[in-house]
């Protein structure tokens, strides 16, 4: 309820300074959407889509190494058991 009234209370301010045209107030808006969606997101520690990507290229690549490594060892283990 205190963040409702956060965002109240900046829109009340708005007002009280005169922004009366709706691309001046739409403006602001977003702008204040847009400043609490980046707390939130600070807050939490979340990564940025590039770094989510590089991640994740990176995990497909050990995950081909994880494949790569169990197929060896299952030759080195076949070839072992008929000898």
């Amino acid at each position: 309820m205190s963040k409702s009234k956060l965002v109240i209370d900046k829109l009340a301010k708005l007002f009280e300074q005169g922004l009366i045209s709706y691309k001046d107030l739409s403006t602001e808006i977003l702008n204040i959407l847009r400043s609490k969606r980046d707390e939130i997101i600070f807050k939490m520690k979340l990564t940025s889509k590039e770094e989510t990507e590089i991640q994740n290229k990176r995990i497909e690549i050990l995950e081909r190494k994880i494949i790569k490594i169990e197929k060896n060892l299952k030759t080195k283990s076949k070839k072992g058991k008929k000898s």
